[in-house]
């Protein structure tokens, strides 16, 4: 039997894994070598960095992270090694997309408008950029796009350089890999200097890596009224500093991506590609169906607020806010406690599902339908 070490996060793990071996589960932070040292498998998500001195002295044959991301693997590493690997591409891309529709709507609420006609530019047009702007074109926004890698590759894409978008949106959203060389680097790609050329205030939304912004620099632009911020990854990550929180918008623990049902999307893959890899059949389908507990909304408004409604009904997002104010306000401004209330958030995360397989009752016009029906729900 084979020794499967995986997340303790990643949901089915067990039933996913468990007929290739025999399967341990640990925190994603606290896999070490000593845990490795007799595994044959090794499945993570975004927490551990797996490279070299993560592997050494292990029999790791096999390495699959359930994530769309892969900056937290040395595949150099695992290519010298002769170790598989694979990723989860596009899994929870849904979770993220519906992630930024829950706080556009709820910044309305706050702004006292609709964004409606207002200009969101998406940085990062790949898996999950492109579902932003398609659920932003539903909302009824006007949408950039900037993806200098993709505009490289693809005679006919329809892109804007990063000046350009920064100095034209409205809210400008980052859904890039992080990248510290290359041809297209997204280390603070949002700087000090590109903080400046925004419009006055401008929304910046981040739930791809932290890193991607300067958060100090940002820090001090929403301090100054200049520019506001939704924020689910972070700099300073799992410990964001106080300062940071106390001026952006919506503060979350890096947990867009975490719908159950992208989760389970992950899972089932890197299940996939593991069975592949050893020549087993891969589990069948309904280990990873897990039916929508109460998939009738009864939705009794109209206009904005019926979408509004109908999107805050499957995810809160100020719950997810105030649940991180409020755990990283009891750890005090000790770093350890911060980080372990972090981490607890997101191990503790409450089931989240995503908009698809509800059912909305009760809207009458048309244009709210439209509308619910465009973001991906079951409008009767």
């Amino acid at each position: 039997m084979l020794r499967i070490v995986a997340d303790e996060n990643i949901p089915l793990a067990r039933e996913a894994f468990g007929a290739f071996g025999d399967v341990v589960l640990a925190p994603g932070r606290k896999i070490d070598r000593a845990m490795l040292a007799d595994a044959d498998v090794l499945v993570v998500r975004s927490v551990t960095r797996v490279d070299e001195a993560l592997l050494d002295g292990s029999r790791v044959r096999f390495v699959g992270t359930a994530t769309i991301g892969t900056d937290h693997v040395d595949l150099a590493a695992l290519a010298r090694r002769g170790i598989a690997f694979s990723a989860a591409p596009g899994c929870n891309a849904r979770s993220v997309a519906e992630y930024v529709v829950a706080a556009l709507l709820a910044l309305e609420v706050d702004l006292g408008r609709e964004l409606r006609g207002a200009t969101i530019g998406v940085v990062g047009v790949g898996n999950v950029g492109s579902r932003v702007a398609t659920l932003a074109r539903a909302l009824g926004m006007r949408v950039l796009l900037c993806d200098p890698p993709r505009a490289e590759r693809e005679a006919g894409f329809a892109g804007v350089s990063f000046g350009v978008v920064v100095r034209a949106a409205d809210v400008l959203t980052f859904h890039v890999p992080l990248e510290r060389g290359g041809d297209h680097p997204t280390r603070h790609l949002l700087d000090a200097e590109a903080i400046e050329q925004l419009r006055p205030g401008a929304i910046v939304f981040n739930s791809s890596r932290g890193g991607v912004l300067d958060d100090d620099a940002l820090a001090i632009a929403c301090a100054a009224g200049r520019a506001d911020a939704v924020l689910d990854v972070w700099e300073a990550e799992p410990r964001p500093s106080a300062a940071m929180l106390g001026v952006v918008r919506f503060a979350t623990p890096h947990i867009a991506g975490y719908s159950l049902d992208g989760k389970l999307a992950g899972t089932r893959m890197i299940a996939a590609a593991l069975a592949a890899f050893l020549g087993a059949p891969a589990p069948p389908a309904e280990t990873f169906h897990v039916p929508v507990a109460a998939p009738f909304l009864e939705v009794h408004a109209s206009g904005r607020a019926a979408v509004r409604t109908a999107v805050e009904r499957v995810y809160d997002l100020r719950a997810d806010d105030a649940r991180m104010r409020a755990a990283l306000a009891d750890a005090g401004g000790v770093p350890e406690a911060r980080g372990a209330a972090f981490d607890r958030l997101r191990r503790d995360y409450p089931v989240r599902r995503e908009f698809a397989g509800h059912e909305v009752r009760g809207v009458v016009d048309a244009d709210a339908r439209e509308t619910l029906a465009a973001l991906g729900f079951d409008v009767v």
